[in-house]
């Protein structure tokens, strides 16, 4: 009979030390958290903020900002990130975006959330809700500045954003609304990227990569190709965007809900393109 510590320790603390991604067990535990946590998050900020365009805008951009320190996390445990620059040098020799439980999954999520808080509570205060995704532009710029000495493949980067680009545009004709259409972009990125790293990239450049989520994993596993898994991302993709659009329900409520999918299309799909560009 196992107990608990050799139980965490088994599901959840060595796959994130061994770099061995994600498990059943852990899987299902991380999802329960989100789900709960989307929630209850609803609930509190529903009477405070107006969850419009802007704010799913902002919350966008620390997205972005989550999934480029994640890369700077993988540049430099592949040895990529070099001090080509004295900033750059000042950065590893912090440890601060060492591998570690606050700069892997599903730790950056929680730091990343938790500077999303702190932000949106400054900006509530302030009166000026709408300079969010200012704040994380801001924050998120000179993550990115780090990453582009190392972007010795951003061009790979070009079949990626075309393969999302395609279900995007017919998400638009048909929906006519950017946010529904950004729930089919985000999955679509989320899927092309997976695709064109594994069975693509990774024989160009020499570079193994392998799918860290059990789900895509085992799409990709049983049908030979992970094209399978961008072609599944796109209908299930659609399939809730039209369901969103389809529900009775407020307008504000309906982009708080495509929000948490484009979340969860985003945030892989942009690190794994970031990471492909880099080389990590």
């Amino acid at each position: 009979m196992p107990t608990l510590d050799s139980f965490i320790n088994y599901y959840y603390l060595e796959p994130l030390q061994a770099h061995e991604g994600y498990n059943v067990v852990n899987t299902v535990t991380y999802a329960i958290i989100a789900i709960a946590a989307v929630y209850l998050l609803y609930r509190y900020l529903k009477t405070k903020i107006a969850f419009d365009r802007s704010f799913v805008c902002g919350v966008l951009s620390f997205v972005l900002l989550g999934s480029t320190v994640r890369v700077i996390t993988d540049a430099i445990g592949s040895g990529v990130f070099k001090p080509v620059t004295p900033l750059h040098a000042l950065v590893l020799n912090s440890h601060v975006y060492d591998y570690s439980l606050l700069t892997a999954s599903p730790g950056i999520y929680l730091v990343t959330a938790g500077l999303l808080f702190v932000s949106m509570a400054i900006l509530y205060r302030m009166k000026h809700m709408e300079w969010l995704w200012i704040v994380g532009v801001v924050l998120w710029l000179p993550h990115f500045l780090l990453l582009l000495p190392f972007m010795q493949y951003a061009v790979y980067a070009v079949p990626v954003i075309l393969l999302a680009a395609v279900p995007a545009a017919i998400a638009y004709l048909y929906f006519r609304d950017s946010v529904l259409t950004g729930i089919v972009a985000a999955h679509a990125l989320d899927g092309a990227a997976t695709f064109f790293v594994i069975d693509v990239f990774s024989k160009i450049s020499g570079i193994q990569y392998f799918e860290q989520h059990v789900l895509a994993s085992g799409i990709g596993t049983i049908s030979g190709t992970y094209f399978t898994f961008y072609l599944v991302k796109i209908v299930v993709s659609f399939a809730a965007a039209y369901f969103v659009m389809k529900e009775d329900m407020d307008a504000g409520d309906k982009r708080y809900i495509a929000l948490v999918l484009m979340i969860m299309g985003f945030a892989p799909g942009i690190r794994d393109m970031l990471r492909m560009m880099v080389g990590a």
